[in-house]
């Protein structure tokens, strides 16, 4: 078998929660960080991985780590690995927690790529949200990230946040492109079971723009981005040429990875795991995982189809007729002939890509490519 080329490490730990997350995570106070990275090595090294393309540290929150702690981890992932095969090592950050102190870390180590959950430039906004930094500390940490070398820094952005208006947006493109970074993922805002958003939604006391002001904003956040030399090359992220994340591409490509630490998940010899969430849990448990599945043929083809037509690039007919050894036109020529009348696929019979109206629509075309229950290869 070959082994993955991709592992995700999840770091649960937050100084505060934000209002629309329903990430694995948890408050950073009176927690036993070191005995959990302890447990997060030992997982990490059961695997004895060797060889890596791409490695994500994500969370939570990584950055809250004392720096100490994330040399410690960071020493720990890379220690057996051939650097030479390593060409993406991501580490995600929060603007208001990157000192000095964990910038030189980070600088010193093999990371190569630094992603800041910005979310918003609005300070109103940002404590809308629950977040804690500030605008500035988002212009400050962009400069350290450069002073010590950075290039490859990528931001999340959310649009169509509670109050938020198609003048908020634009300016947060404006100041998003002042910055003239490599890479940036916007997504719209999604209510999540148990998050504070979604129990205030429940309540009637969320105000959100409606479907057709987060299309209008969609829209032009695609005109603008494109306009400006970046790529969009998956629903919700946009690189300049050479820096798509080449690691979540490894998600959208359906390829198998390594999910290492509290709630992470992982995707290994065909069969999908979760791992413990509960922090306590996880360190105490000898296996790690919580959930297993064996996906099926029609699980498999599923997967394939809707993380595929995710990308830009799309799904290859060719590719999927090899891999699954079935006639591609057989399974879904219908369903590709309605969407391509609909002007939601591209007129290729080759390669199944939505068009921008699809990318906005993708949900609605993914259901499409579900099969029977009774399906069988």
């Amino acid at each position: 078998m070959n082994k993955p080329k991709a592992a995700y490490i999840h770091i649960p730990f937050c100084s505060h929660i934000c209002y629309y997350c329903d990430f694995a995570k948890v408050f950073l106070e009176g927690q036993p960080v070191d005995d959990y990275l302890d447990a997060l090595i030992e997982e990490f090294r059961s695997y004895h991985i060797t060889s890596l393309k791409t490695l994500y540290i994500g969370g939570g929150t990584p950055s809250v780590l004392e720096p100490e702690q994330m040399k410690k981890l960071l020493s720990a992932l890379t220690e057996n690995l051939d650097l030479s095969d390593l060409s993406e090592f991501t580490v995600e950050a929060n603007p208001g927690d990157l000192s000095e102190e964990m910038v030189e870390v980070l600088a010193n180590s093999p990371v190569n790529r630094v992603s800041l959950g910005v979310q918003t430039f609005n300070n109103k906004l940002l404590k809308k949200i629950g977040r804690v930094h500030t605008e500035a500390q988002v212009y400050e940490s962009i400069e350290k990230l450069r002073a010590n070398g950075f290039d490859n820094i990528t931001i999340d952005l959310i649009y169509a946040l509670p109050g938020q208006t198609m003048e908020m947006v634009i300016e947060d493109l404006d100041k998003l492109l002042a910055l003239n970074l490599p890479h940036v993922a916007l997504y719209s805002l999604i209510l999540e079971d148990h998050t504070i958003f979604m129990n205030r939604q429940r309540r009637g006391i969320l105000r959100l723009p409606n479907e057709d002001k987060n299309a209008d904003m969609y829209e032009y956040i695609i005109k603008r981005l494109t306009e400006n030399g970046y790529e969009h090359y998956e629903v919700s992220n946009f690189g300049k040429p050479g820096y798509e994340s080449q690691h979540n591409l490894t998600y959208w490509d359906n390829a198998e990875y390594y999910g290492v630490g509290a709630g992470a998940s992982g995707y290994l010899d065909g069969v999908r795991y979760k791992n413990h969430g509960p922090v306590h849990h996880y360190i105490e448990e000898k296996n790690k995982r919580v959930h297993e599945e064996f996906l099926t043929s029609k699980e498999q083809i599923e997967e394939e189809m809707f993380l595929g037509l995710r990308k830009k690039s799309g799904v290859s007919v060719a590719e999927f007729e090899q891999r699954f050894g079935i006639d591609f036109d057989k399974l879904y020529g219908k369903v590709v002939e309605e969407y391509i009348s609909r002007g939601l696929l591209k007129e290729n019979r080759e390669i199944i890509q939505l068009t921008d109206k699809g990318f906005e629509l993708g949900n609605e075309v993914f259901a499409e490519f579900l099969l029977d229950d009774d399906f069988l290869i």
